[in-house]
């Protein structure tokens, strides 16, 4: 393992992201102390999980519909998740949403600058504390995400995987020295970030571009390559999702809203069963409240992928009505609704035979 000077991480990688950091809705014109700390809030939780050009595409939307952090508290839960749709893991919807009441009710309303603070606030934890408070107030603290993590495991030569414990402490043990060797500690988090990205990348390293090519240990042994070992990815479960699609003569479609917790938590859909290891049959979806009779046909099957699952769709065509929390819901009330990908390609897109 190589001993690494903080401040030769710091100042090279400073300037490589002013120069060449990219443009994208989150951040400001000028340096990181300038940052939005509630547009920092919602573009850090949703880059968890979600690529950088989707949230780009994104994020200019969400701010429109909740432009302040007020905005945000106040809001329906419902509302919140309809804005969310497309992103995926929507429990970070949640979380953002309790974390705008808890600034409201716990903070006046203003985003604090202490990292103890921060990691107060639902669905805060140690990594978004930390790019909170160096990007937005550009205080010394580091933001170890999985890029950051690459990089400095490369940066010191060390061995393993890296969610190994000892891997982690010695990354957060160089992040808080280079954050503090930073003369702006928010550029540096940031660059750092930036820097696994585009450039330290997990497959394709451009070894050639980086700033910090001289202090890498793994690169100057020629293992930016094995550096850190591939994690293990555990088989993905299988989930078989059977609906059934009814609409009316006014094209309206009947829709439930599934369980307020699990997969898609209180996302819409059509009438549906769902199992580990089959397809519900016609009889038992005829069981289902509020569907009348189905037209056992298979117009409409697919894969979706989760983190987790395999999920294998499978629509029916049927005949229902409403009744209880089973309701007739026009185009423009689904599209305002809150969606998952896949229940968006059902409810708005599908066209069964």
């Amino acid at each position: 393992m190589s001993r690494v000077d903080p401040a030769a991480i710091a100042g090279p990688i400073e300037r490589w992201f002013e120069a060449a950091r990219r443009e994208l809705p989150w951040r400001s014109p000028g340096r990181a102390s300038r940052r939005d700390p509630y547009v920092t809030l919602v573009s850090e939780l949703m880059l968890q999980q979600t690529q950088a050009a989707r949230v780009a595409e994104r994020l200019p939307g969400f701010l429109d519909r909740f432009p302040s952090i007020e905005a945000l508290a106040r809001a329906d839960e419902d509302d919140v998740l309809a804005a969310w749709s497309g992103l995926g893991y929507y429990r970070r919807a949640r979380l953002l949403h309790a974390a705008a009441k808890a600034v409201i009710d716990e903070h006046d309303g203003s985003m604090p600058p202490d990292h103890a603070a921060l990691l107060s606030i639902p669905g805060i934890g140690p990594y978004t504390a930390g790019a909170i408070a160096s990007m937005a107030f550009d205080r010394p603290e580091p933001a170890v995400d999985g890029n950051v993590m690459r990089v400095l495991m490369r940066v010191l030569g060390l061995a393993g995987r890296a969610d190994g414990r000892a891997n982690i402490a010695r990354v957060r043990e160089l992040a808080n020295a280079v954050a503090a060797a930073a003369s702006s500690p928010g550029d540096a988090a940031e660059g750092l970030i930036e820097l696994g990205a585009v450039v330290c990348s997990p497959r394709s390293p451009d070894c050639a571009r980086c700033p910090l090519a001289e202090a890498c240990a793994a690169h100057r042994d020629g293992r930016q390559h094995q550096v850190p070992e591939p994690k293990r990815r555990a088989p993905k479960r299988d989930l078989f999702i059977t609906g059934v699609l009814c609409r009316d003569g006014s094209g309206r479609t009947l829709v439930s809203a599934r369980a307020r917790s699990g997969l898609w938590a209180g996302m819409l859909e059509p009438p549906t069963i769902e199992s580990a290891d089959r397809h519900a049959t016609p009889a038992e979806l005829e069981a289902l409240k509020g569907v009348r009779s189905v037209r056992p046909q298979h117009g409409l099957e697919f894969e979706h992928l989760t983190t987790h699952r395999r999920v294998l769709f499978r629509l029916h065509q049927g005949a229902g009505e409403a009744t209880g929390d089973v309701s007739w819901m026009t185009t423009e009330q689904i599209e305002a609704g809150a969606l998952s990908t896949p229940h968006r390609r059902i409810l708005l897109d599908s066209v069964l035979p």
